[in-house]
Protein backbone atom coordinates (compact mmCIF):
# COMPACT_ATOMS: atom_id res chain seq x y z
CA UNK A 1 0.00 0.00 0.00
CA UNK A 2 2.82 2.23 0.97
CA UNK A 3 4.81 1.56 -1.94
CA UNK A 4 2.15 1.55 -4.22
CA UNK A 5 1.63 5.23 -2.65
CA UNK A 6 4.96 6.45 -3.01
CA UNK A 7 5.39 5.09 -6.44
CA UNK A 8 2.32 7.19 -7.64
CA UNK A 9 3.39 10.70 -5.71
CA UNK A 10 6.95 9.88 -6.99
CA UNK A 11 5.52 9.69 -10.91
CA UNK A 12 2.87 12.53 -10.33
CA UNK A 13 5.60 14.54 -8.80
CA UNK A 14 8.13 14.29 -11.73
CA UNK A 15 5.01 14.73 -14.82
CA UNK A 16 5.62 17.91 -16.90
CA UNK A 17 2.35 19.30 -15.96
CA UNK A 18 2.39 18.50 -12.15
CA UNK A 19 3.51 22.25 -11.19
CA UNK A 20 0.51 23.77 -13.77
CA UNK A 21 -1.76 21.58 -12.94
CA UNK A 22 -1.02 22.32 -9.00
CA UNK A 23 -0.98 26.03 -9.41
CA UNK A 24 -4.56 25.76 -11.19
CA UNK A 25 -6.00 23.79 -8.35
CA UNK A 26 -4.30 26.43 -5.56
CA UNK A 27 -6.46 29.38 -7.63
CA UNK A 28 -9.87 27.38 -7.27
CA UNK A 29 -10.65 29.18 -3.94
CA UNK A 30 -10.22 32.71 -4.93
CA UNK A 31 -12.32 31.65 -7.79
CA UNK A 32 -15.06 30.58 -6.09
CA UNK A 33 -14.75 33.40 -3.52
CA UNK A 34 -15.43 35.90 -6.61
CA UNK A 35 -17.90 34.32 -8.12
CA UNK A 36 -19.69 33.83 -5.03
CA UNK A 37 -19.31 38.03 -4.23
CA UNK A 38 -20.44 38.69 -7.80
CA UNK A 39 -23.44 36.43 -7.55
CA UNK A 40 -24.32 37.73 -4.01
CA UNK A 41 -23.90 34.37 -2.55
CA UNK A 42 -21.84 34.77 0.68
CA UNK A 43 -24.44 35.38 3.04
CA UNK A 44 -25.88 38.50 5.27
CA UNK A 45 -22.72 39.84 6.03
CA UNK A 46 -20.11 39.34 2.59
CA UNK A 47 -17.33 41.36 4.19
CA UNK A 48 -17.11 39.34 6.84
CA UNK A 49 -17.29 35.98 4.71
CA UNK A 50 -14.54 37.11 2.51
CA UNK A 51 -12.73 38.28 5.67
CA UNK A 52 -12.73 34.83 7.07
CA UNK A 53 -12.84 32.57 4.38
CA UNK A 54 -9.66 33.95 3.02
CA UNK A 55 -8.37 33.40 6.71
CA UNK A 56 -8.98 30.38 6.54
CA UNK A 57 -7.70 29.34 3.05
CA UNK A 58 -4.23 31.31 4.42
CA UNK A 59 -4.25 28.41 7.22
CA UNK A 60 -5.33 25.48 5.32
CA UNK A 61 -2.40 26.28 2.48
CA UNK A 62 0.09 27.08 5.09
CA UNK A 63 -0.34 23.42 7.16
CA UNK A 64 -0.26 21.85 3.83
CA UNK A 65 2.95 24.07 2.91
CA UNK A 66 4.64 22.52 6.21
CA UNK A 67 3.28 19.06 5.11
CA UNK A 68 5.39 18.80 2.75
CA UNK A 69 8.98 18.33 3.80
CA UNK A 70 7.86 15.41 6.76
CA UNK A 71 5.75 13.51 3.43
CA UNK A 72 8.91 13.87 1.28
CA UNK A 73 10.95 12.41 4.75
CA UNK A 74 8.67 9.75 5.89
CA UNK A 75 7.45 8.85 2.30
CA UNK A 76 11.06 8.92 0.18
CA UNK A 77 9.48 10.67 -2.63
CA UNK A 78 12.01 13.37 -2.93
CA UNK A 79 10.17 15.18 -5.99
CA UNK A 80 7.65 16.54 -2.89
CA UNK A 81 10.31 19.46 -2.86
CA UNK A 82 9.38 20.71 -6.34
CA UNK A 83 5.97 22.03 -4.78
CA UNK A 84 6.94 23.35 -1.25
CA UNK A 85 7.57 26.90 -2.61
CA UNK A 86 4.33 26.92 -4.70
CA UNK A 87 2.56 25.55 -1.75
CA UNK A 88 4.11 28.53 0.43
CA UNK A 89 3.58 31.34 -2.09
CA UNK A 90 0.00 30.32 -2.16
CA UNK A 91 -0.40 30.51 1.99
CA UNK A 92 1.29 33.90 1.14
CA UNK A 93 -1.08 35.03 -1.03
CA UNK A 94 -4.24 34.48 0.96
CA UNK A 95 -2.23 35.64 3.55
CA UNK A 96 -1.83 39.08 1.07
CA UNK A 97 -6.37 38.79 0.31
CA UNK A 98 -7.03 38.08 3.95
CA UNK A 99 -4.95 41.43 5.06
CA UNK A 100 -6.98 43.24 2.08
CA UNK A 101 -10.34 42.34 2.88
CA UNK A 102 -9.52 43.48 6.38
CA UNK A 103 -8.20 46.44 5.76
CA UNK A 104 -10.59 47.17 2.64
CA UNK A 105 -14.13 46.04 3.67
CA UNK A 106 -13.41 45.76 7.83
CA UNK A 107 -11.64 49.02 8.11
CA UNK A 108 -12.36 51.25 4.90
CA UNK A 109 -8.80 51.79 3.67
CA UNK A 110 -7.97 53.85 5.92
CA UNK A 111 -4.22 53.38 7.64
CA UNK A 112 -4.49 54.96 10.19
CA UNK A 113 -6.86 53.64 11.26
CA UNK A 114 -5.58 49.77 10.86
CA UNK A 115 -2.73 50.84 12.98
CA UNK A 116 -4.44 51.80 15.74
CA UNK A 117 -6.46 48.99 15.41
CA UNK A 118 -3.32 46.68 15.56
CA UNK A 119 -2.13 48.51 18.74
CA UNK A 120 -5.70 47.75 20.38
CA UNK A 121 -6.41 44.41 19.57
CA UNK A 122 -4.01 41.80 20.21
CA UNK A 123 -5.13 39.06 17.99
CA UNK A 124 -4.68 41.71 15.23
CA UNK A 125 -1.49 42.31 15.90
CA UNK A 126 -0.65 38.54 15.88
CA UNK A 127 -2.33 38.35 12.31
CA UNK A 128 -0.21 41.15 11.13
CA UNK A 129 3.39 39.30 12.93
CA UNK A 130 2.47 36.24 11.07
CA UNK A 131 1.87 38.09 7.50
CA UNK A 132 5.06 39.78 8.61
CA UNK A 133 7.14 36.69 9.09
CA UNK A 134 5.36 35.23 5.21
CA UNK A 135 6.24 38.21 3.85
CA UNK A 136 9.97 37.93 4.41
CA UNK A 137 9.70 33.64 3.24
CA UNK A 138 8.20 34.83 0.37
CA UNK A 139 10.99 37.72 -0.72
CA UNK A 140 13.67 35.10 -0.07
CA UNK A 141 12.21 31.92 -1.61
CA UNK A 142 14.02 32.24 -4.68
CA UNK A 143 16.95 30.57 -5.30
CA UNK A 144 19.12 33.91 -5.88
CA UNK A 145 17.88 34.63 -2.15
CA UNK A 146 19.57 31.62 -0.90
CA UNK A 147 22.88 32.61 -2.55
CA UNK A 148 23.04 35.76 -0.85
CA UNK A 149 22.15 34.77 2.62
CA UNK A 150 23.93 31.80 2.24
CA UNK A 151 22.43 28.37 3.23
CA UNK A 152 22.78 28.10 6.62
CA UNK A 153 21.07 31.58 7.13
CA UNK A 154 18.37 30.76 4.57
CA UNK A 155 17.23 27.66 6.17
CA UNK A 156 17.29 29.26 9.74
CA UNK A 157 15.36 31.93 8.53
CA UNK A 158 12.92 29.22 6.45
CA UNK A 159 12.35 27.74 9.79
CA UNK A 160 10.30 30.51 10.87
CA UNK A 161 7.26 29.18 8.93
CA UNK A 162 6.64 27.19 12.14
CA UNK A 163 6.32 30.11 14.21
CA UNK A 164 4.27 31.96 11.42
CA UNK A 165 1.92 28.96 11.82
CA UNK A 166 1.71 29.18 15.62
CA UNK A 167 1.00 32.72 15.14
CA UNK A 168 -1.93 32.30 12.49
CA UNK A 169 -3.34 29.38 14.88
CA UNK A 170 -3.19 31.74 18.08
CA UNK A 171 -5.01 34.99 16.26
CA UNK A 172 -7.43 32.29 15.15
CA UNK A 173 -8.20 30.99 18.45
CA UNK A 174 -8.26 34.46 19.84
CA UNK A 175 -10.71 35.85 17.23
CA UNK A 176 -12.90 32.77 17.83
CA UNK A 177 -12.89 33.22 21.66
CA UNK A 178 -15.53 35.94 21.34
CA UNK A 179 -18.26 32.82 20.40
CA UNK A 180 -16.70 31.01 22.60
CA UNK A 181 -16.38 28.31 19.02
CA UNK A 182 -13.41 26.35 19.22
CA UNK A 183 -13.63 23.21 16.91
CA UNK A 184 -11.76 24.57 13.35
CA UNK A 185 -8.76 25.85 16.12
CA UNK A 186 -8.39 22.63 17.67
CA UNK A 187 -8.02 20.82 14.77
CA UNK A 188 -5.46 23.07 13.21
CA UNK A 189 -3.81 22.44 16.32
CA UNK A 190 -4.14 19.15 16.31
CA UNK A 191 -2.55 19.27 12.18
CA UNK A 192 0.27 21.91 13.08
CA UNK A 193 1.35 19.70 16.16
CA UNK A 194 1.16 16.37 14.46
CA UNK A 195 3.49 18.21 11.77
CA UNK A 196 6.00 19.28 13.99
CA UNK A 197 6.22 16.14 15.74
CA UNK A 198 7.00 14.84 12.56
CA UNK A 199 9.80 17.26 11.73
CA UNK A 200 11.06 16.34 14.96
CA UNK A 201 10.95 12.79 14.37
CA UNK A 202 13.05 13.08 11.49
CA UNK A 203 15.17 15.12 12.32
CA UNK A 204 16.02 13.13 15.70
CA UNK A 205 16.71 10.28 13.03
CA UNK A 206 19.36 12.23 11.19
CA UNK A 207 20.88 13.50 14.59
CA UNK A 208 21.05 9.61 15.08
CA UNK A 209 22.38 8.97 12.15
CA UNK A 210 25.31 11.19 12.15
CA UNK A 211 26.49 10.83 15.72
Amino acid sequence: MVGTLRAGLDRWGRHVWAKPVLGLLVTLPFGWLVWAAWANQLGANPAEALIRATGDWTLRFLCVALAVTPLREWLHVPTLARFRRLLGLTAFAYACLHLTAYAWLDMGAEWSDVVADVVKRPFIALGMACWGILLALAITSFNHAVRWLGGRRWRVLHRTVYAAAVLAILHFWWMRSGKNNFAEVWLYAAVLTTLLSMRGFVFYKKMASNA
